[in-house]
This record gives C-alpha cells, structure tokens and sequence, in this order.
C-alpha cells in the first residue's frame, strides 16, 4: 500500500483495527496487557484470537455451540483454550439489550468485527465503469452493512500499487466522500492531513461539499463540477495504461500481483477478517488461464492440430494454457492474502459501460481471472455491479456468528514466521468451518512498514478497546465557547515508566491521537501530536513521573466518545482510553456541572501543550482558572489519604441563591463505600454571566488505598435542582 501517508505532525480539526478474524498478537511485558506476561522475566506470552464461522448445509450460522465443541492446532500442536465467546451480529443492532448506537462498536471484541476494504482497480477497468461502480459502492456502505463493521476505502494502480483514501472506519459519511471522490487530488487537496486518515483531506467544517449532497438526483453545480474532476482523473491513469498495451501486458499482470501481495501483507497488520471488494473489469485471463475453448476460434483449432501431430514449436503454449510462471506469481500472491485472513470479493464492472461485440469476448475471460482471484480466497465473484450490495449480504449472513477461540502460547518467537493453525468442530455434523489458515508471529515494532504502524494506531482507534502496554489516563471536559462551537481541552497523562521501558536510547518519541466520534461513529474532530523529549539528563525523573499534554477539540452539542492513543514511537508499545463526553446546548440555559477539577500543585509532570500559530484558527483563553490564577487539572487525581486535596467546579446557569455541595465515593464496582469529604470553600465572582466557579476540599480520611469514583453534587434549595458529575481518583498512602 502507498507509504505516502505522513508523519504524525501538529494538527487540528479536520475542515481513522478489526476485523472478522483473527489475531491479536502483542509482545508481552512487564505491566502490559492482562493478557500479555512475563514469566521470571523470560518468557514471552501471546495471546492468539481467531474467530471461527460455522455454517449448517444451507448456509445458516449455527448458533449453540460451546468451547467444548472446539480444538485448536498451532503448527501441529494442541492448544488449551483460554477464552471463548460467541458474537452473534443479530443481536447487537442498535436499541438491542440496552444499547446505544455509540456503544455498539465496544460491545464487540476487535479480532471479531468485521472488515471491508473496497478496492477500486484503476488498471484494468475503464473511467466511466469506475465512475458508476462507486454508486453502487456508495449504496452498500450506507445501507447494507451492520453498524460495527469498519469499512476502508482505496485505490489500486499498476504504476503507483495501492492507495488508501480513507482507513477501516465506523464513519459512513467519510467514507460515502471517499467513495466519491476516489482520493482525486484536486478535490482533497487545502487542508491539512490526518496521518491515520480517518478524515479526507479538505473536509474541514464549515468547507468543501458535504457528503450528505453526493449522489443527489438534483445536483448542485459543486457536485457535477466533481463528478467532472473524478472523471478527469480516470482518464488521465487510463491513458497512461493505454500506452503500455500488449507487449507489456503479462508485465503488467506480473506487477499487479507484486503489488497485490504487498497489500495483502500490510493487511496482516489490522484484527480479524478483512472482506476486500475488488471493483474490476479484470485482466485478460488467457494470460492467466489460456484461451477458453472456442468452436470458432480458429488458431485454437490450429494449435490443437499442430499438438497431435508433435508440432509443438508451432504452439505457443502460454497463449493456449497459460504462463506457467505468471501462474506462480499470482498463486503466491493470493496465498499472502489467504495467511492475512483476507477473502476477496471480486465485482465485474465491465457491465457498466456499451462495449462491442469483439469487448465482450475480452470481458468473458476478464471474468474468468476475477472469478479464479475470489475463489482461491474463498470468495465469490458478483457479475452484476449494480446489485452486488444484496448479494454480498447474503454471502455475509454466514458470518453472522462468530466463535471468538483463544490461546496463549509461550514458544512464539517474535521473529514474524508464518504458523499454521487447524481448527476442529465436533458437534455440528455436516457443518462447514471458515477460520484463518495460520497467523504471523509478531515483529519487532521498528521493522514494521510506516502503513503497518499507522494500521495498526487506527485500528486501535476504531475498536476503541483500552490497552494497558502504557499506563494512561484522559480528561475531557465541554466549556463554553461561542454560540455554535464548544471548546473541549483534553488532558492526556501518560505514566513515564511504562514509555521509557524497553526504550534503547535517550531521545524518546511519544505520538499523541485523540480522535472524538459522535453517537453515529462519525468522526468529528481530532487533534495528534509528536512529543520527541531528551532524556539524557534526566531519564530516571522522567521515569518517575511522565508526560502530561494539553490539547482540544471543537464540538456542537451532543454526545461523543473521546478516542485517545499514546505510543512510543521506537518500542511500540500503546496505550488506548476512551470518555464519553455530552456538550449541552448552551444556548438553552440549563443548569450544568463540569467534572470536578482536582488542582495540581506539584511540578512531576514534564508538561507540553498544544503548539499555537498557522495550526490554529483562533486562539482561546485558557479555561483553568480560578480567582484569576491558572491551575493545571489531573486527569487521574492522585490524593495522599492522609491530605486535602483542592478542587475547582465549574458550572453553567446555576442561578441566584445559596448552592449546597455533596460528595460521594464509589468504589470501582459502582458502590458506596464510606470514607472521604468534600467541603464548599467558596463561590468565586467570575464576572461572566452564566459561569460559576467553585473552590472545594476533597479529603481522602478513611478511604484505604486504591481507585475510586468521586461523584459530586451541586443542588439549589431554592429550586431543588441537582447537577452531578464525577471524575476517577486514586489513593495512595
């Protein structure tokens, strides 16, 4: 895939991993993951995830299976299962069991979620073919896949292999804008990239044409002027195929499939099966597969004769049963996809445009190479571009279901070796089993390809599942800001001893995403950040503190889940947490409490904030104050139990009159536990209409170390309104 893709650099405001199967592999360490250990220091343990579909004879996903029913073969041996459990797609639609729809994606494990990759070929396909496939790509994104599964949108070209327009999301609405404008430069050039692309270029808010009016039967003059500029393009790379005809057409399929596998390898990189649908005319499979008997073709006759009377050197043998070596390639090829778990789905789109009578016989044998492509793989090939949507779900009615098996094995060398793995059923006679072939074991972090580790940030990003590998806490919070817009800091503290562990030298690199996704999985701003600090003059201080950033978000009113990755840049190691966010409707009025902030007066934290000029459209007054005087919140208080700690409550629309504060803690399973206070300081004057600002004490008298929930309660006697909001603690002695 293109190693375009750049660097994380400062970025704000656009104006994002896993897949069906199967593998989640991550180095153990000291700290890390629940699932990932260190044994006396030496042994490395994986945990291996591989979802498994298990159909009846009609199709159908059986259902009542347990982990009793299941064994497991890693390269010959047998694996104890240490996890099982069942996903089952029907059940998990919005509203089911209490669901929202922004909490669907969390209710499904990553390695388990289904993945689409729609993949316009721009070598074998003609402009207006691709131009009218992307309707039909556009009408199954938005209305024929389930809400947790992730699509991803690119390109594929023999000259320039395959580009990624936009990665495995949940956001329907970037992806209907890939489709439509296929990365076409013109249209999504002005604005600053998101490195994980997520986010299209020149989508900023408030700019370009939103994607809600592509494909409208009434199009506005912006539309049809794009529509004009995909179609421009097309032509342009048509072009420049057209001058590499005949001669070099078995060099050109040789390439596609250099190419191809490399795609196929860097898909390894995302959990989970990956669907590729492979938008194509196909390339002429007599190159492939030889000529397809023909009663009328008469050098077909010819050859035929010459080869029963020994006449071999008149024969031209590739012509009649195809190139041997290109044959290898391609198997070669289509087996990287197989061991990425990749099944491709291939759409003829040759229909999609008048040809000739002397076109359609080359389509006949470009579908023959489509049709060999999806079945190698496990796919199917959808001869009706038009209708390939509804097809395709009913082909993914038998995915419905997943087994979810796992196992933990300490004899995987991370030298990234292929091992193959068998999966038995017992209990489902006559059933058909689908599981990955085998998985990779995992690479060192600093041999991966920039695309794989950008994959990997975003796949990470879309599951939206915590990891430990770097102990990390976040803090978000909606402050008043304008009329349509609120101003969101987000505090992202990240433990300096799990960043510097492993780390081989003194310059210590972190990249910093934050991404905030509405109830809808669309991604509506982010920021990201490379933090590159010198250690070599304090790297025990360091360790013994961390790294504290300050960057913020843009928001209208409504609810979000905040999406924060932090990751050493040299190890690899990562740390994912999410927080939910509601940015109310300030210009109702109505009473609100922010997260009581806890001030932070001691200087342990190496501190950066987010970096002010071009980056910027406007500048905003920093929010932590209180009496005129800046303070630095914690995003995971740290309060010694024997001390008071100060905290600041700022709230909207409070009122005139008395106020009265209450505190509650919550232990870590939601209940009431007895122990600390929290006592009313001060009403402070802010001078702003509608804003309050309170001085509190928090005492931790009572409270045993460890973590807790404090939940506040702001309330008028005079009207009986009661405002709450809560933030995680820790206590330590």
């Amino acid at each position: 895939m293109e190693g375009q893709l750049p660097r994380p650099v400062p970025r704000k405001r656009a104006a994002p991993l896993l897949v069906g199967l199967s593998l989640a592999l991550t180095p153990c360490a000291a700290g890390a993951q629940d699932t990932d250990r260190v044994f006396e220091g030496t042994t490395r343990v994986f945990e291996v995830q591989v979802p498994v579909n298990v159909v009846d004879r009609d199709g159908e996903p059986i259902r009542d299976l347990t982990a009793a029913d299941f064994a497991i073969e890693d390269e010959g041996r047998n694996r104890r299962l240490t996890g099982f459990e069942v996903i089952d797609l029907d059940l998990l639609q919005p509203g089911a069991a209490g669901l929202p729809p922004s909490r669907l994606e969390m209710a499904i494990p990553a390695a388990a979620r289904r993945h689409f990759l729609l993949l316009f070929d721009l070598s074998f396909s003609s402009p207006t073919a691709v131009l009218k496939a992307r309707e039909a790509a556009r009408e199954f994104v938005l209305n024929d896949l389930h809400p947790t599964d992730l699509v991803a949108v690119a390109t594929h070209s023999v000259e320039g292999g395959a580009r990624l327009v936009i990665t495995f999301t949940p956001d329907r609405s970037q992806l209907a804008l890939a489709i439509d404008t296929l990365g076409a430069p013109r249209l999504i050039q002005g604005a600053q990239r998101d490195p994980l692309r997520f986010l299209l270029e020149g989508t900023a808010a408030g700019g370009g044409i939103a994607s809600s009016d592509l494909g409208n039967a009434d199009r506005s003059d912006a539309v049809v002027q794009m529509q004009e500029s995909v179609l421009a393009y097309l032509n342009v790379i048509g072009k420049q195929m057209a001058r590499m005809e005949a001669s070099y057409a078995r060099g050109r399929v040789s390439s596609w499939s250099a190419s191809m596998a490399n795609l196929a390898r860097l898909l390894d990189s995302v959990q989970g099966r990956k669907h590729v649908v492979y938008f194509s005319e196909g390339f002429d499979g007599r190159l492939l597969l030889g000529r397809r008997p023909d009663a009328d073709d008469e050098e077909h006759q010819r050859d035929r004769f010459n080869l029963q009377f020994g006449a071999f050197h008149m024969v031209d043998t590739d012509d009649m049963y195809g190139n041997t070596l290109l044959q290898g390639e391609i198997g070669s090829m289509l087996e990287e996809f197989q061991r990425a778990d990749c099944v491709i789905q291939t759409v003829d789109i040759s229909g999609l445009r008048a040809v000739t009578q002397a076109e359609e016989r080359v389509h006949a044998v470009g579908q023959d190479a489509l049709f060999y492509v999806a079945n190698e793989t496990g796919g199917e090939l959808f001869r009706d571009a038009n209708n390939f949507g509804s097809q395709l779900r009913q082909v993914l009615q038998r995915s419905t279901v997943t087994y979810l098996l796992s196992f933990e094995a300490s004899d995987v060398e991370a030298d990234g070796s292929y091992r193959r793995l068998r999966v038995k059923v017992d209990g489902a006679k006559g059933s058909r089993v689908t599981h990955r072939k085998g998985y990779y074991a995992p690479r060192p972090f600093d041999s991966l390809h920039p695309l794989e580790k950008s994959l990997l940030a975003a796949d990470a990003i879309a599951a939206a599942a915590p990891r430990k590998e770097l102990e990390m806490d976040v803090l978000a919070a909606a402050f008043r800001a304008g009329e349509r817009l609120a101003y969101v800091p987000v505090i992202i503290e990240v433990s300096g001893g799990s960043l510097v562990e492993g780390q081989k030298d003194d310059s210590l690199s972190v990249e910093l995403y934050a991404y905030v996704s509405n109830v809808y999985g669309e991604i509506k701003d982010f920021f990201t950040q490379m933090v590159t600090l010198d250690l070599s003059s304090g790297r025990d201080a360091f360790a013994g503190a961390g790294l504290k950033y300050y960057g913020h978000l843009d928001l209208e009113p409504g609810i979000y889940l905040v999406r924060v990755l932090a990751r050493n840049a040299e190890t690899g190691r990562t740390g994912v947490r999410t927080s939910s966010l509601e940015v109310p409707v300030y210009e109702e009025a109505a009473p609100t409490l922010l997260p009581p902030f806890f001030v932070e007066r001691s200087q342990r934290w190496f501190l950066v904030r987010e970096q002010r000029g071009s980056v910027y459209e406007k500048s905003v007054v920093y929010p932590f104050t209180v009496n005129g005087e800046p303070y630095i919140p914690a995003a995971l208080p740290a309060i010694h139990r024997d001390q008071e700690a100060e905290v600041c409550l700022v709230a909207y629309n409070l009122g005139e009159g008395e106020v009265e504060l209450t505190g509650r803690v919550l232990a870590e399973d939601g209940r009431e536990i007895p122990g600390g206070t929290l006592a009313l300081v001060e009403r402070t004057v802010t001078g702003i209409e509608g804003l309050d600002k309170l001085r509190a004490r928090f005492s931790a008298v009572g409270l045993v170390a460890g973590r807790y929930t404090l939940e506040v309660g702001l309330s008028q006697p005079s009207s009986g309104a009661l405002q709450v909001n809560s933030i995680p603690i820790s206590v330590f002695q």
